[in-house]
């Protein structure tokens, strides 16, 4: 039998995961106000784009579990999860245009197209902006549910750009252990997706017969 909360504790548990969606940021903000950091531009960049895949990741988990697990009510997490994977990507940018080039917008425009583990990463990062903007319901109305949800099927290539501006930035370092694991999370829940679209059709095409 599925598990089925009540209304109640969808709630709950959703303001659960909000906090504790917070705590990194909480814990970056006070290792940095505290001194407690060696390195903490590298400290703060690494963090906050960890999280920003780890969000990314999650968010597309969703679907596959609500599926397989027959948990409806897993729907109304992915618009937070979704949000809060544009929250840390947005520090992670912020990190690198603040930290990095003190907001001249030229310079890291240079710095963008010199190297491509940043091209990558800012391209990624851009398609993030209009699914963020787009997350309210009354977007979504005004946009039509079958636009809105081509719009949002961006994020099936913003997750591996976002693996690929890892894996790039890794590999000068010959440290490939967890973008490997990015890349296999990130593969698997595409290709169930296929899955899933495959089986639909297929069911589709046997009863039109």
């Amino acid at each position: 039998m599925p598990l089925q909360p009540t209304p109640k504790q969808v709630s709950l548990i959703k303001g659960l995961v909000f906090v504790l969606a917070l705590v990194p940021f909480v814990r970056l903000f006070w290792l940095t106000w505290s001194g407690q950091l060696v390195e903490p531009l590298q400290f703060i960049t690494r963090s906050t784009g960890d999280w920003a895949l780890y969000f990314l990741c999650i968010g597309l988990a969703v679907t596959p579990l609500r599926r397989l697990a027959h948990w409806s009510w897993l729907a109304r997490f992915r618009r937070m999860l979704g949000l809060f994977g544009f929250f840390y990507a947005a520090l992670h940018f912020t990190t690198f245009l603040w930290f990095d080039h003190f907001f001249d917008l030229q310079e890291m425009w240079k710095d963008v197209l010199k190297r491509p583990f940043i091209t990558i990463g800012f391209i990624a990062f851009v398609l993030l902006i209009p699914l963020a903007l787009t997350s309210t319901n009354a977007m979504m109305k005004r946009l039509g549910g079958k636009r809105w949800q081509w719009l949002h099927r961006l994020v099936y290539l913003i997750a591996p750009l976002g693996v690929l501006h890892y894996w790039w930035m890794k590999a000068g370092k010959n440290d490939l252990g967890q973008p490997l694991l990015f890349a296999g999370i990130v593969a698997v829940l595409l290709l169930v997706r296929v899955y899933f679209a495959w089986n639909k059709h297929a069911k589709s095409t046997a009863t039109a017969r």
